[in-house]
């Protein structure tokens, strides 16, 4: 079976023949199934935001091939509004893009542009709103009368309503106070899960890439660096924290737990997934993790 998205040698270089040439992607090859959450890690000039254009043909390689379902999709240049709107990526602040009267009109803008009848055009618009969890009463307000999760959620529902089979999300959840940012990150990993979606996640964050998908693909000066499941990823620690980065706070915790007593897990990302196993051990060996008066876990 082919992989959904593949990338072949890609290499891009901005200005050419310039003073201020750059290579920001270098030689990168790699496969993306249907249905994968895939996060995209990487400090800041690693060459995150220049790939992710790659894969709805923003940009075109210097070199190299970009295919969806096996077709090179500069092939045809016929071709390539279906691959824009068969891959939809979300760029940052996507709710500086909401312009319209009102959330509906703004999220039908894009299938209204896509030649559909009107009542297919309702459909997917109220299906898009449902899946990113606004409701009726927010159809008819101003888009800026939102809160700025729900602005987000918004800009998202906008690329949904034009069906894609791939979403591309670059920092989701960039700006937004805690509420926002676990809003926002909860309905991504629902809309991957209900509608089989393949994701692709660029994050500055080690601790949503780790809880949210199954892959990460780290960036280093625009190579692929490692790509692998969060626990072969984070295993690599002393690599990471070379190129700048590190490994989520939880995980960080339960490795300096494990040293103490190796019963404890590693390779836990998640704050739930700690507190379980901590608890379930604490069980197998008969220990009280609670305090008598106060009721308090103890360490």
């Amino acid at each position: 079976m082919n992989p959904l998205i593949e990338l072949k040698n890609i290499t891009h270089i901005y200005n050419i023949g310039s003073a201020f040439e750059k290579k920001a992607v270098n030689d990168i090859s790699l496969k993306i199934a249907a249905g994968e959450m895939v996060a995209l890690i990487g400090h800041t000039g690693s060459g995150k935001s220049t790939l992710i254009q790659h894969f709805n043909a923003l940009l075109k390689p210097t070199s190299g091939e970009v295919l969806l379902n096996g077709e090179d999709i500069h092939a045809d240049k016929n071709k390539l509004k279906s691959v824009r709107q068969r891959v939809g990526l979300v760029f940052q602040y996507p709710e500086h893009q909401l312009f319209e009267s009102d959330v509906f009109k703004d999220v039908a803008f894009g299938p209204t542009r896509m030649g559909l009848t009107e009542e297919e055009i309702n459909e997917r618009v109220k299906s898009a709103l449902e899946v990113v969890g606004l409701t009726e009463e927010d159809y008819t307000k101003s888009p800026f009368e939102l809160s700025g999760g729900q602005k987000r959620r918004a800009a998202i529902a906008g690329v949904l309503a034009m069906r894609p089979e791939v979403l591309v999300l670059d920092e989701p959840s960039a700006g937004l106070d805690p509420r926002g940012r676990e809003e926002i990150l909860s309905q991504i990993k629902h809309m991957h899960v209900t509608l089989g979606l393949t994701v692709i996640l660029v994050s500055h964050s080690m601790d949503d890439a780790a809880r949210l998908t199954d892959r990460i693909l780290v960036l280093n000066q625009g190579k692929l660096v490692c790509d692998g499941s969060p626990i072969d990823v984070f295993a690599q620690d002393e690599m990471l924290k070379g190129i700048g980065l590190d490994v989520p706070q939880i995980s960080r915790l339960m490795t300096q737990l494990n040293k103490v007593n190796p019963a404890i897990p590693t390779g836990v990302f998640s704050i739930d997934e700690a507190a379980s196993a901590i608890l379930e051990l604490a069980a197998r060996k008969g220990i009280p993790l609670t305090h008598e008066k106060s009721g308090v876990i103890q360490p």
